[in-house]
């Protein structure tokens, strides 16, 4: 019997893109896909808590951790999208100059505060700062939203000078000015993937959703939610 309903949980990178997908994807099959997406360490501690989800929409490496400890099945992984790491100001602020590392460094050392994520982008950049030997002297001005607030809305109100974060998450907010991703010699980019919950009874049927959602027709969703097919 074919299902009429799907359940999934995804990080708050892809919420509006896989919102955009499930549209899709239930005009042409009639299948519904509701997709709950909350903070990425929240998202993989419900899944391991053993919540009964039938898709988990994750980054490449945390989905690879779910399988590994059963809770994904095994081989199930089909990667989605990239996502790159976008840097924004608050509207109206003087626009700092991010377009090299050297010119990013020095934006990131004069900001009064600087906020970025708890997921991949922010462990990425964590890594970054203490490479460039900074970590120490800017850890007073960081600011960590909590998991499911979006970096961009602390920019918008001047709770944060710099933000970093996925670009999809800050293309469609109000009240900051997105400067472009990372410079690429410092550029940092996420895979984001989807694999079938071990607790799914629907196996089959999520493998079809993925297929569809890593196809060609759902290439200009992704680009549209400021992603690129993976």
């Amino acid at each position: 019997m074919t299902p009429t309903r799907l359940t999934a949980i995804s990080s708050m990178a892809t919420r509006q893109v896989l919102a955009e997908l499930a549209q899709a994807y239930r005009e042409r099959t009639g299948v519904e896909v509701a997709v709950e997406s909350v903070g990425g360490v929240d998202a993989a501690r419900r899944v391991q808590a053993g919540e009964r989800f039938d898709a988990v929409f994750l980054a490449a490496d945390a989905l690879e951790r779910l399988m590994a400890s059963g809770h994904v099945l095994a081989g199930s992984r089909v990667d989605l999208m990239r996502s790159a790491v976008a840097v924004a100001v608050r509207q109206g602020a003087v626009l700092p100059d991010v377009s090299t590392e050297a010119a990013l460094r020095q934006a990131v050392c004069a900001a009064r505060s600087i906020g970025y994520s708890t997921g991949p982008s922010g462990v990425a950049l964590a890594a970054l700062f203490e490479r460039w030997g900074i970590m120490d002297a800017i850890r007073p001005r960081i600011v960590t939203p909590p998991p499911g607030v979006a970096v961009a809305s602390l920019v918008a109100t001047g709770e944060v000078e710099l933000g970093f974060q996925q670009r999809s998450e800050m293309l469609h907010v109000p009240g900051i000015t997105l400067l472009g991703d990372l410079p690429p010699e410092v550029a940092i980019e996420t895979v984001f993937a989807g694999g079938v919950a071990a607790s799914s009874l629907q196996p089959e049927a999520v493998r079809q959703c993925l297929a569809f959602m890593a196809g060609p027709d759902a290439a200009a969703a992704k680009r549209r939610q400021g992603m690129e097919p993976a």
